[in-house]
């Protein structure tokens, strides 16, 4: 139990939602709405961390405002923030011609145009007409995006310089742009952010929240353009180096706060950022599920949430050791437990199968709205 009035100027608060209702709809004044989608909640979880020791507390959001009431005004700023935050409408963001909406979750498809990721690597690299058809194949399947990376980001890969990346990228890109399709570009160097969104592409997705490259956040600023930040414990070469935290999830939320404040700083709209806690990354499987647990706590950052957990190696750490093309049921769970949770884009490589899985819990919240 968090005694409000014993906390001090010094102390980090952070906000969870919790107790989630199927619907509202008899529960007036008891419940608050997520990012304006389709999940409402009736309650938070206040955590507090000061010199290290963190507490937790949960309070009803029919008592919420009672119970800030008695906190010092810095930290009753912060919360009345936070909320503030979780409850936003996530405006849309334009991918060149194309608006991705967030009242309901989207699908971006992975188009790896790598020979050694650690699931489909080599399987597009020679043929970027077959790569645009996989693409838009995604897209007639129901995603939202694609997002095209030329650099693997698994542990130990090696670094590939950028007009290798380039060469990998764009004629991908320019096919899937021209027509039409919403393309994202996976990658931490400037240069190459520069020849995909010249190519055609719309979003910028950088693993190491534009901190690798000390360029890129001068790149984004000046095209206008939405970007993923990603959190890596790293921005240098190997972004899996490091990784000690004293609570990943809040170690993360901070990371990923500071990286939002410095792209405000560097003239990046808020409403344009995307952020993404970045499973696997430098992170044991404890704390990849503590994350997966936790991750309506990163709603409080006011911005749209992203989640990787396509076919990634915890899946296999908890059954048996199932290789990369055989954690299908796996993504699925991971996926979905996000979405209930409020993520608001799901980047996966089986988008056939993820987007009928939205489909069916969009069904069952209209179905819950409308009793």
């Amino acid at each position: 139990m968090i005694d409000p009035s014993l906390l001090t100027a010094g102390t980090q608060l952070y906000l969870r939602p919790i107790w989630f209702a199927e619907s509202p709809v008899g529960l007036d004044g008891q419940t608050a709405r997520m990012g304006g989608g389709l999940i409402w909640f009736q309650g938070y979880e206040v955590t507090s961390r000061a010199e290290g020791t963190i507490q937790r507390h949960r309070v009803s959001v029919a008592e919420f405002d009672d119970w800030c009431a008695h906190l010092i005004a810095p930290l009753a700023e912060r919360v009345a923030q936070l909320a503030r935050n979780i409850t936003a409408i996530r405006p849309p963001i334009a991918l060149r011609d194309r608006m991705i909406r967030f009242d309901v979750p989207q699908v971006m498809g992975i188009m790896n145009m790598t020979p050694d990721s650690f699931s489909d690597g080599g399987k597009h690299l020679d043929d970027a007409q077959a790569a645009a058809d996989a693409g838009f194949a995604m897209a007639a399947a129901g995603a939202a995006i694609i997002d095209v990376g030329g650099e693997s980001t698994r542990p130990r890969a090696e670094k590939v310089w950028e007009g290798d990346e380039i060469a990998r990228v764009v004629p991908v890109i320019e096919r899937l742009a021209a027509s039409g399709v919403p393309v994202s570009i996976d990658t931490r160097k400037a240069a190459v952010m520069e020849a995909a969104l010249a190519a055609g592409a719309g979003l910028i997705n950088d693993i190491s929240a534009l901190a690798h490259d000390p360029r890129s956040m001068e790149v984004v600023a000046r095209a206008g353009c939405p970007v993923v930040l990603m959190h890596s414990p790293s921005a240098g070469d190997d972004p899996h180096a490091g990784g000690s935290y004293q609570d990943a999830v809040l170690d993360v939320y901070d990371a990923l706060e500071a990286r939002i404040a410095a792209c405000v700083a560097a003239a990046i709209p808020q409403d344009k950022i995307v952020v993404d806690p970045g499973l696997g990354f430098g992170k044991s499987l404890a704390d990849n599920l503590a994350i997966m647990n936790r991750l309506a706590l990163f709603q409080g950052l006011g911005v749209p949430v992203l989640l990787g957990a396509s076919r990634k190696r915890m899946i296999g750490a908890l059954s048996n050791e199932a290789p990369a093309d055989a954690r299908l049921g796996g993504s699925l769970a991971l996926g979905m437990r996000g979405v209930e949770q409020g993520a608001q884009i799901l980047r996966v490589h089986d988008v056939r199968e993820t987007v009928q899985a939205v489909h069916v819990w969009r069904g069952l919240r209209d179905a819950a709205l409308v009793g």
